[in-house]
């Protein structure tokens, strides 16, 4: 019997979850001397107050969508993919090859191709450190981090030697051509109050999708079963049939896949050439959106909408209470980051003992139901 109701695992925990980290990020505001009420009113007004709030919070969660369920679908064959920076960055290599190399008609086309060159990198990149781990027992986590180093050296490397625009010193590849161009929130919802510089585009429909599709692989497919059996029990997956080697490998390169798409946002989407950095640190934030959304694909959505949240909204605050530095923005995301994941047992294990203590009937069953199968032991004949 579980402790608690489902509902309370996915939605209740969080929440006080979230509301314990705001508090102590409200500490931290008024240790430096500020109105804490005022700054959360600010960065919520930043956030959703306005379109141009709206836009860039869901231009932000569309990153966190993509790099959560890449780790989502990880956690679900016990697997902790902390390469989603690296995979990302090498997402962007893919759309960048993809958008200069082909004549693409129209921006529909292009989405296609760069969506899927996006995800064959990034899966490319997960294939080694899944194979190291399948065949050579390498822990996933240190052979992930270790590829993040390399896969943002490689990009230096290719940025300044090989697409770097000849004449110019900026390590970027040349502008994408106008026809791989995607539609903004602007074009698609301008009747919203969107402007074109909004970055918030099409790609986040592609977000949305993902997170369907993820559903639908995790929770409806054969292959679904066997990940989530194989992530309960190794060993009772493998007498079972399944094979480790394939679900580590498959599990990994559809997270790296989902990881190479968060590309398609701020590669082709938004600055329409690739950058060095052009992830900033949406693959470990993904991190944190699997932990809080409980790897389940609708609370990876509601994370990554409350981290796009906090990263627009700090940017407002930052703007509008000087003292309030980005290193302090930074602070009050982490202490989100470690209240919903890292301290998630201090607010689970009081609220299992809450729930249980509410459940005294179903508790005086059990125990009447142990003492008549009891009873029947004792009467059976020897």
């Amino acid at each position: 019997m579980d402790k608690m109701p489902k509902w309370a695992d996915v939605l209740l925990i969080p929440l006080i979850s979230v509301i314990l980290a705001l508090l102590a990020s409200g500490a931290v505001v008024a240790f430096i001397g500020e109105n804490p009420i005022e700054a959360m009113s600010i960065m919520i007004r930043g956030a959703f107050g306005s379109a141009y709030g709206w836009g860039y919070t869901l231009f932000y969660s569309t990153n966190f969508i993509f790099t959560g369920l890449a780790v989502a679908v990880a956690f679900h064959a016990r697997l902790f993919n902390i390469g989603g920076e690296g995979q990302a960055a090498l997402g962007g290599l893919g759309v960048a090859v993809m958008a200069l190399s082909v004549p693409w008609p129209h921006w529909s086309f292009a989405l296609i191709g760069c969506t899927v060159a996006a995800a064959v990198f990034g899966a490319a990149w997960a294939a080694i450190p899944a194979y190291l781990q399948a065949k050579r027992g390498s822990h996933i986590v240190i052979t992930t981090i270790m590829f993040n180093f390399i896969a943002s050296a490689l990009l230096v490397y290719l940025l300044v030697n090989v697409f770097r625009v000849e004449g110019s010193m900026a390590p970027e590849t040349a502008r994408f051509p106008a026809a791989t161009h995607l539609p903004n929130a602007a074009t698609f919802a301008g009747f919203l109050g969107f402007r074109a510089s909004t970055p918030l585009n099409i790609s986040f429909f592609v977000a949305l999708a993902a997170c369907l599709a993820v559903w639908l692989l995790i929770w409806r497919t054969r292959l679904g079963y066997e990940i989530r059996a194989f992530g309960h029990s190794e060993t009772a997956a493998i007498y079972a049939g399944i094979n480790p080697v394939r679900i580590t490998m498959i599990a990994m390169l559809i997270s790296g896949g989902l990881a190479g798409m968060m590309a398609i946002n701020g590669v082709q989407g938004e600055a329409e050439r690739l950058v060095i950095d052009s992830v900033q640190g949406a693959g470990f934030v993904g991190i944190a959106v699997a932990l809080m959304g409980r790897s389940h694909p609708v609370g990876v959505f509601l994370a990554a909408l409350l981290f796009g949240a906090l990263y627009q909204g700090g940017a407002e605050l930052e703007f509008e209470m000087p003292a309030v530095s980005r290193e302090m923005v930074v602070v009050i995301q982490a202490l989100v980051i470690l209240f919903t994941g890292a301290l998630d047992n201090m607010v689970r294990m009081p609220m299992e003992r809450l729930f249980l203590a509410f459940r005294p009937s179903g508790a005086a069953a059990a125990g009447a139901a142990t003492a008549h199968h009891s009873a029947d032991d004792a009467t059976k004949p020897e």
